[in-house]
């Protein structure tokens, strides 16, 4: 079935796009969740409408996650953790660990987007964040020991 995309999938295009998927796909999730359209004679106008306005609106996202990579790659992360005496975490840091430490410098940024290293020792460790189709942000974080009480 051949349904126009309203909403960016995951794993299967950005809006705008004109997809074919199984049937049951679009039926069960995509038509109820109002991320899809299904491509038919009678709303073809509609679809021209939508891919238009689609691409307009995706320029802007592109734009904005441009800008919002130059300010994320600025900001400098550090996380102090628990550890032993050799440098072992008692646990380790985590993408929610670093979506919380970019909440409180005011970037709003889904867990999900945050890509690191397995982190279970002290030391530096480059972040990859995904902010839009193509536009990766490199950080870096350095984990230090919480120091003993």
């Amino acid at each position: 079935m051949e349904v126009l995309l309203i909403e960016n999938v995951t794993h299967l295009g950005v809006r705008g796009d004109v997809v074919n998927v199984k049937d049951g796909y679009a039926r069960n999730f995509l038509l109820p969740r109002k991320k899809a359209l299904p491509v038919t004679a009678g709303n073809k106008r509609q679809i021209e409408l939508e891919k238009e306005r689609a691409q307009k609106i995706r320029a802007k996202e592109l734009a904005e996650a441009q800008d919002l990579k130059t300010r994320l790659e600025a900001v400098s992360l550090s996380a102090a953790k628990k550890a032993g005496e050799n440098g072992q975490l008692f646990g380790s840091v985590t993408n929610g660990d670093i979506a919380d430490l970019l909440k409180a410098k005011g970037f709003e940024l889904e867990k999900q987007a945050i890509s690191l290293p397995h982190v279970k020792c002290v030391g530096n460790y480059d972040i990859d964040v995904r902010l839009y189709t193509g536009v990766h942000a490199k950080l870096s974080i350095e984990v230090t020991a919480l120091a003993a009480e």
